[in-house]
């Protein structure tokens, strides 16, 4: 029997500087797409996913984004007594418990590998997942829920999979196949940003994992990639090494890359159509909208 996945890694604590002079002031994460921030997103994907602890993994500038998840009393109060009923749910939903939520600090940008391992400590001796919010994904049922399901029949390590086309596979972690059983794939290797026309495969990771607690041992096994970064896929690959399995998932739903600024355009007016006191309106502006004027500025 598989221990149950309870707990969650946020890496947030890079600088968003794709998005200046907006996250000067302004954490990434908060940032909204329509009308609620990106955290939101991911925190409402774990939620849904059985996630019971939910572990971010900051820097400086980022108290916006643990207030966003404290709780409001003035606020509430206001909405309680003009009946705003319903925004009072809504915004009830963005409270976490006290004690569902911990912040540790990331004091080196020394990669997606360190953030992860700053968060050693808490994991223990537990299963957890990993959720990047610059990877937003729209699909019926969440990607970490299918995820999950998936690991409690194959257990080791999982990483989520999509196909990329070949002039993009050198901007992921591609997966080195060795089988596949419907939208499980075992792997042989992982590759991190292959050379154009090395990579082995077309299937890019992105940013969900389901991990094992000896993936924060391997990180003692590995050395800095690129840049002196610590890369979370060489641990991950490092479990290969030691005869453990690695299996990609190729969930089911649409992945925006929300920690870009076309990315984060698209998913926002993909969204906002999703919305039924939206959709009209956004849909007639876009079948409207002369190309050609807009495009001239």
């Amino acid at each position: 029997m598989k221990r149950k996945v309870t707990k969650a890694i946020f890496p947030v604590a890079g600088l968003g500087t794709r998005f200046l002079p907006a996250t000067k002031s302004v954490p990434k994460e908060i940032m909204t797409l329509v009308d609620r921030p990106l955290i939101q997103y991911a925190i409402d994907e774990a939620r849904a996913a059985g996630i019971e602890d939910f572990i971010f993994v900051t820097s400086r500038g980022k108290s916006a984004l643990e207030d966003y998840f404290d709780h409001s009393p003035e606020l509430e109060s206001a909405l309680r007594k003009s009946g705003k009923t319903e925004l009072l749910e809504t915004l009830k939903a963005t409270n976490m418990d006290s004690g569902a939520i911990a912040y540790i600090r990331q004091h080196k940008a020394l990669g997606l590998g360190h953030a992860v391992s700053c968060a050693r400590k808490l994991i223990g001796d537990e299963p957890f997942a990993v959720i990047l919010p610059d990877d937003l994904i729209a699909s019926e049922k969440p990607c970490l829920q299918q995820m999950i399901e998936a690991y409690q029949d194959t257990g080791g390590a999982m990483v989520a999979a999509m196909e990329v086309t070949p002039e993009q596979t050198s901007s992921y972690g591609v997966l080195d196949v060795l089988s596949e059983d419907g939208s499980v794939v075992k792997v042989k290797g992982m590759v991190e940003k292959p050379a154009a026309g090395t990579a082995p495969s077309n299937l890019a990771v992105i940013g969900r994992y389901i991990l094992t607690p000896r993936i924060m041992q391997n990180f003692k096994n590995i050395e800095r990639g690129a840049g002196g970064e610590i890369q979370l896929t060489d641990a991950i690959a490092y479990e290969l090494t030691a005869g453990r399995d690695i299996f990609g998932y190729k969930f089911e739903g649409e992945r925006f890359d929300c920690g870009s600024k076309a990315g984060f355009l698209q998913a926002t007016v993909s969204f906002a159509l999703k919305r039924p006191e939206l959709r009209d309106e956004m849909a007639g502006f876009l079948k409207n909208l002369d190309l050609d004027k807009a495009l001239a500025g």
